[in-house]
C-alpha cells in the first residue's frame, strides 16, 4: 500500500469514528469501544508500522528541537503521513472523551456537535470550545441548585 492509500484508509477510519460520535451518541458499543479505542488503535498500528519501516534517518537538519528542524523533518512524505495519522488518532480519542464527559454532565448533544466537528477539523480549538461549553454548563447548573 502506498502513502496515498494509507492516507485515504486512515482518513476513512477516522471519519467512521467521528460519525459514531456525532450521529450515534447513544450507541454504547460505538461510543465506549469503537470510536475511542478500536479505531484509534487501528490507526496506531498503521502509525507504528510507518515509524518502524521508515529509514530511521531524518532528513539532514530534521528533528524536534526547533520549528525549522520540524519543518525539515516533515519534508519527508512518510514522516508527514505519520504525523497526520498521529493527529487523526489522538483527536478521535479527545472527541470520544468530550462525548462521554458531556453525557455524564448531561450537556445536550446538539450543543456538543459543533465542538466535535471543530475537534475533528482543528483539534485543540475544538477542545477549547468544548471546555468553554462545559464550564458555562457547569456554572449554569451550579447556579440553578
Amino acid at each position: 500500500m502506498d502513502n496515498e492509500q494509507i492516507f485515504s484508509v486512515c482518513g476513512v477510519v477516522a471519519v467512521l469514528g467521528w460519525g459514531v460520535l456525532v450521529l450515534a451518541p447513544r450507541w454504547q458499543l460505538g461510543t465506549r469501544w469503537v470510536a475511542p479505542v478500536l479505531l484509534p488503535l487501528l490507526i496506531a498500528v498503521v502509525y507504528t508500522f510507518l515509524v518502524l519501516t521508515s529509514t530511521g534517518q531524518a532528513p539532514e537538519g530534521g528533528g524536534f528541537g526547533t520549528l525549522h528542524a520540524v519543518s525539515i523533518l516533515f519534508s519527508d512524505e512518510r514522516a508527514l503521513l505519520a504525523g497526520w495519522i498521529h493527529y487523526l488518532a489522538f483527536d478521535l480519542v479527545v472527541g470520544a472523551w468530550q462525548l462521554r464527559d458531556a453525557q455524564r454532565l448531561r450537556i445536550h448533544h446538539l450543543l456538543v456537535i459543533p465542538c466535535l466537528v471543530t475537534t475533528f477539523v482543528m483539534g485543540p480549538a475544538g477542545l477549547l470550545m468544548y471546555w468553554t461549553l462545559r464550564t458555562i454548563h457547569q456554572r449554569f447548573v451550579a447556579s440553578r441548585n
